[in-house]
């Protein structure tokens, strides 16, 4: 039996009385497009946080491709790439200096094969004209796209987009699609949080759905859009689910 690219059992986390995780359990294959959706508050970001490592749960088991988040923590995050919601970067360095310290940060070192693959995520994602720029410089959406940039530079396996096109106008919006659904193609498992549901209507083959802390909802994108009679859209479901 394969192991998932992602499992949590009983996942738990309370900051004081709020309780943000409430015994989530969810598997995600390899390969998967999948999607987990919720309001503001949800639980979304705060499992995305244990899942990297930066939030310790008060219970239960994180692993990416079989590796324990605590206990293995080296060899999960080096498989993991996270584009977070929040605009942070190092204002003293340019684009490709950005994505050349991110890959230090995991132990590549310059090579031939190293700045190949820092040039084809620059040109996939529409960065080429801008490396030598200073980070400061950059857009709203083009710092969204640097992000994006450096959870890749590693190559993980397993690729989670926290808000990944927020601020980002249709145009350079469709590219990041392109290349994600590549990465996709070729065997990423990729796991995105959006506001826009159209994109995980678009994109996700299979989704949950965040309330309070627990998934309520859990299944391909196509059974969700049939569980409800009428010719709805994923957003109409989503309101339904969480209403219920």
């Amino acid at each position: 039996m394969s192991v998932p690219a992602i499992r949590v059992a009983g996942l738990t986390k309370h900051f004081g009385d709020v309780r943000a995780l409430d015994g989530v359990d969810l598997e995600i294959g390899r390969g998967e497009f999948f999607g987990l959706l919720g309001p503001n508050g949800a639980g979304k970001t705060t499992l995305i946080s244990a899942l990297a490592g930066l939030v310790r749960p008060d219970r239960g088991t994180l692993e990416v491709m079989g590796h324990d988040v605590r206990t293995d923590y080296r060899a999960s995050r080096r498989l993991l790439g996270v584009v977070p919601q929040e605009l942070v970067f190092d204002p003293f360095f340019s684009v490709r200096e950005t994505l050349e310290l991110q890959a230090g940060y995991f132990g590549i070192g310059r090579s031939k094969r190293r700045d190949a693959w820092i040039d084809e995520i620059l040109d996939s994602l529409d960065l080429a004209a801008k490396a030598n720029a200073n980070m400061r410089a950059l857009s709203g959406g083009m710092k969204r796209r640097v992000l994006v940039a450096q959870a890749l530079v590693h190559k993980p396996p397993v690729i989670v987009l926290d808000e990944p096109t927020a601020g980002v106008d249709v145009e350079l919006r469709q590219g990041l699609w392109r290349f994600i659904r590549r990465l996709n193609d070729d065997g990423h498992t990729i796991v995105l949080t959006t506001h826009y549901l159209e994109e995980a209507e678009n994109h996700c083959n299979r989704i949950a759905m965040m309330k309070a802390g627990s998934i309520i909802a859990l299944d391909t994108t196509a059974n969700l859009l049939q569980r409800f009679a009428g010719d709805l859209r994923l957003e109409d479901v989503f309101v339904r689910v969480m209403n219920s």
